[in-house]
């Protein structure tokens, strides 16, 4: 039998625990914290394959084994490792305190509407997108996926005002200053908790901005790190525990969107778009060539984070309006494409809108950086095999459809008649699918 113990955050291991067995495995501060058994044999936790077989040879002798971990080893711990090599009846799991349920009891917040992602041995990307997307995360940090490089990541965003105007939409003021000249921010004014050595004498709670987290080095005492948008973070009462539901419904009527002259990505058109970019928890969309970003809101929604791209400055006012009408963070950057994408992280997923002459440049520029799918809206037929050759010639493979709808129109007299909208190319693009790995909901 294998007694996993929880410690760190919560009481300290209990000398029964320890009594009686035969091999003791922990790492190097969890093993000095405990008495060990006489003639127990100690292993401290480096590289995981070594310490397995250790724990294998006594279990072959029908010895009794410890292993120390830190908080709930069920949680993003050492259990799954110990369950898949050794059969989870093998093991007596004794939880203590995780690190995520210290950190928000410190902070005074409740935790059951949290998203918790872990950055340990993963890609930082995820849980940066999960931050910019979210307004309570938790984020398990590991060497090079710490606060410090969070909050650098958090900083690498949108250049234009974030907050969305009051009353009707409208263009910036003449000699006002230009959304080009607005400094990086990180999304609503997001700030970072960090919690280092929990439950220890040296333990330390911190909230910072994320310019103040990139700026220091946190040491390896780092036990992990919120992310809150606190005007958000009380949340309200819940049934289900994680990051909120997807929406009931998308490609959401044109009439939900403020838009200019009916420029604005059909509702018949958004619905298959949504479904060839596929926005999930941890993924970066990018909505080039904007406009009311009626695309880029609906990405949000489904829980992507969202960089909207726009050249014209009422378009980047009218898609922070419509973000902030739908209760959503999307970041904006006001600039022509290609050359606007050039500072932006690389993305899971793109929509390119609009048809102008520099679509081609402008399809390949995105084929060159997305890690999954392109989808590309023309209402020009012209423009079709030019957007088809630069998303093949960047290894993607391409499939489009022509879309054709009639709507229910109503006629005088109580009857109906059917209104033709104007066709649309679809075409999509796909790369072999990148999976996003450590989300918790």
């Amino acid at each position: 039998m294998i007694t996993v113990v929880g410690t760190g955050t919560g009481a300290p291991v209990a000398a029964d625990v320890l009594a009686g067995a035969a091999l003791v495995v922990g790492g190097r501060r969890h093993l000095d914290a405990v008495r060990l058994p006489d003639g127990a044999e100690q292993v401290v936790l480096g590289p995981l394959a070594p310490a397995l077989d250790v724990i294998e040879r006594y279990l072959e002798k029908r010895s009794r084994v410890v292993v120390l971990a830190s908080g709930d080893p069920g949680f993003f711990g050492i259990v799954r490792v110990l369950a898949e090599r050794f059969g989870s009846r093998r093991l007596e799991v004794r939880p203590g305190v995780s690190s995520v349920a210290a950190a928000f009891a410190r902070v005074g917040l409740t935790w059951d509407d949290a998203v918790v992602v872990s950055a340990h041995g993963r890609e930082l990307r995820t849980a940066v997108n999960v931050c910019r997307a979210r307004p309570k995360v938790a984020v398990l940090t590991g060497p090079g996926a710490g606060p410090a490089e969070l909050g650098a990541a958090l900083l690498h965003r949108s250049r234009v005002p974030r907050d969305a105007p009051a009353g009707p939409v409208a263009a910036p003021a003449a000699g006002s200053p230009g959304p080009e000249s607005a400094s990086a921010h990180a999304p609503r004014g997001r700030v970072l908790v960090v919690a280092s050595a929990l439950g220890s004498a040296e333990e330390r709670v911190e909230r910072v901005t994320p310019a103040e987290a990139a700026a220091r080095n946190w040491g390896p005492d780092v036990s992990v790190v919120l992310c809150l948008d606190e005007t958000r973070a009380l949340g309200g009462v819940r049934t289900v525990a994680g990051a909120p539901a997807g929406p009931a419904r998308w490609a959401l009527d044109e009439g939900g969107f403020a838009h200019r002259d009916s420029m604005i990505t059909k509702f018949e058109v958004r619905a298959l778009a949504l479904a060839r970019l596929g926005p999930r928890l941890g993924d970066l969309v990018w909505d080039v060539g904007a406009g009311s970003g009626s695309v880029a809101v609906e990405c949000a929604r489904l829980g992507a984070a969202v960089v909207a791209v726009e050249k014209a400055a009422d378009g980047v006012a009218r898609i922070h309006a419509n973000a902030h009408a739908h209760g959503v963070d999307v970041d904006v950057v006001h600039g022509p494409a290609p050359e606007a994408l050039d500072t932006l992280d690389d993305p899971d997923a793109v929509f390119v809108g609009g048809g102008g002459r520099e679509l081609p440049a402008v399809v390949g520029a995105c084929a060159r950086r997305a890690r999954r799918t392109v989808v590309v809206a023309m209402a020009a037929l012209d423009r079709v095999p030019a957007a088809r050759e630069a998303l093949t010639a960047a290894g993607f493979t391409c499939d489009g459809v022509l879309l054709q709808s009639s709507r229910l129109a109503p006629l005088p007299g109580d009857v109906t008649r059917l209104a033709a909208t104007n066709p649309v190319f679809l075409l999509w693009g796909d790369r072999t699918p990148v999976s996003s790995e450590g989300v918790a909901q």
